[in-house]
């Protein structure tokens, strides 16, 4: 069995535990962000009380270059209020459409800042695109974790493992905790398919078998997401479905569709969409771990940019 496959029967072994009732399975609330989309998630073990933060949000006005922290403090005061310990704060990856809060988050509450190692490709070509300078570390050392495909870790009492999977971004990872899974920007609900692969270092390709690694999980497994957009004929926004439902009805990835055929619709899709409108300031700060640039002699920071470079 090959090491990818070992990382896959790891966690799938896990989910089968937690929903056995041999292993715990976890409490999860979401918090979504109508302004980006976003589900940014809290993840705790009912025993412990230890917590992760998954995909934190950072508002910031285009306009004005303006951030504030109102919907960081609903999630600082979610877990004040049912007492969490906050051990991780985990992206799934470099977000190209907000600004991660996690610095502030830390700040405020403790924890390791995590993300997985291929986040070192992301930041090289990001680095030249915005001339970052030698200043800026290319070697994630601005995070205090890197996780790399199958590690195993623990949140309290509960199983955790890390997947990588690549498509939308090079750096791209799932979190399965309990019978849980964080899967980022890989699937979307199934009436609305998958994420888009024409970022620097995405390829349509990667990404199909990526989602496909993640339905090899049990049906059953609970799949959180990180965004949703109501697709059309739908009223509410919606951020959790399972295995089976994705493998059953996803419109982009659902069982028999084609590699090729995948690979052929994703990129004739992704030719007809405009860039994200928060890309240049969300991935210029979410490569230096959510922090803003270095203030100038002036004392204020200022985000890149380039010109008809992109």
């Amino acid at each position: 069995m090959s090491r990818v496959d070992g990382a896959l029967q790891l966690a799938s072994e896990q989910v089968a535990r937690a929903q056995q009732g041999k292993a715990l399975r976890p409490s999860i609330a979401g918090f979504f962000d109508e302004a980006t989309n976003t589900v940014s998630y809290v993840v705790h073990d009912p025993a412990t009380k230890e917590a992760a933060i998954i995909d934190s949000v950072l508002d910031y006005e285009a306009a004005s270059g303006r951030t504030s922290n109102g919907s960081a403090d609903l999630i600082i005061e979610y877990v004040n209020s049912h007492n969490l310990k906050v051990i991780w704060l985990i992206e799934t990856h470099a977000h190209a459409d907000h600004i991660s809060a996690a610095p502030y988050l830390q700040e405020r509450l403790g924890g390791k800042l995590a993300i997985g190692c291929e986040i070192v490709r992301v930041q090289d070509v990001f680095g030249k695109l915005f001339n970052a300078g030698t200043d800026f570390e290319r070697d994630g050392s601005q995070f205090d974790h890197l996780f790399v495909d199958g590690e195993v870790f623990e949140l309290g009492e509960l199983e955790c493992i890390s997947l990588h999977v690549p498509g939308h971004t090079p750096a791209d990872m799932a979190f399965i905790i309990g019978d849980a899974a964080f899967v980022g920007d890989t699937l979307f609900m199934p009436d609305f398919g998958t994420a888009r692969a024409d970022f620097p270092g995405g390829d349509a390709r990667q990404l199909f078998q990526s989602i496909r690694r993640l339905l090899k999980l049990p049906d059953d497994t609970r799949l959180f997401l990180c965004h949703d957009y109501k697709a059309p004929g739908r009223d509410e926004y919606a951020w959790e479905s399972n295995v089976k439902q994705q493998r059953e009805g996803n419109v982009h990835v659902k069982d028999g569709t084609s590699e090729d055929d995948f690979v052929a619709m994703r990129t004739a899709r992704d030719a007809t969409l405009a860039m994200p409108s928060l890309i240049m300031p969300s991935v210029q700060v979410n490569i230096r771990g959510g922090r803003l640039p270095e203030p100038e002699d002036n004392g204020v920071s200022y985000i890149k940019i380039p010109v008809n470079a992109v």
